[in-house]
């Protein structure tokens, strides 16, 4: 009889599948923590923003560059050329002007870093009110503060 219950017992076949219980159970817990901190990473700040009618815009062409310094004096420097100073009124018109002539010119408005967030919003007033469709901000690549 022995021998008759050694023919009985098989050797098990191994299992060739993937037990993927465990790594639900750890999904469905990263899920319920990401889903919980989720709302508490979003951080808001209170700014009393100048009102404007600013738009953006992207073009390929050479720019017209209005600068603004901490100072309130505009530059004005037209498609690569040498920036030169200029008054407001001088500025609303040679800008509407130049724009008469180029109507898809980009216009960009550059101001230092130090300079009054209200000055900037008035020099765009002002390059939009000369008659400019699209007006942009100049900004330094990169993330990093100079303070």
């Amino acid at each position: 009889m022995t021998a008759g219950m050694m023919t009985r017992h098989k050797r098990r076949k191994l299992k060739s599948e993937i037990n993927v219980v465990p790594y639900i159970d750890v999904m469905l817990v990263l899920l319920i923590i990401f889903m919980v901190t989720a709302p508490l990473l979003s951080l808001s700040v209170d700014v009393d923003l100048p009102q404007s009618k600013a738009r953006a815009v992207e073009s390929k062409k050479d720019p017209v560059i209005v600068t603004v310094d901490a100072e309130g004096r505009y530059f004005l420097s037209l498609q690569g050329g040498k920036a030169e100073a200029i008054d407001a009124t001088e500025l609303s018109t040679r800008l509407s002007a130049f724009v008469a002539q180029n109507k898809d010119v980009p216009v960009f408005v550059a101001a230092p870093g130090v300079a009054e967030y209200q000055k900037v919003m008035d020099t765009m007033v002002l390059v939009q009110a000369a008659g400019v469709p699209r007006v942009s901000l100049m900004s330094q690549p990169g993330g990093q503060s100079s303070r």
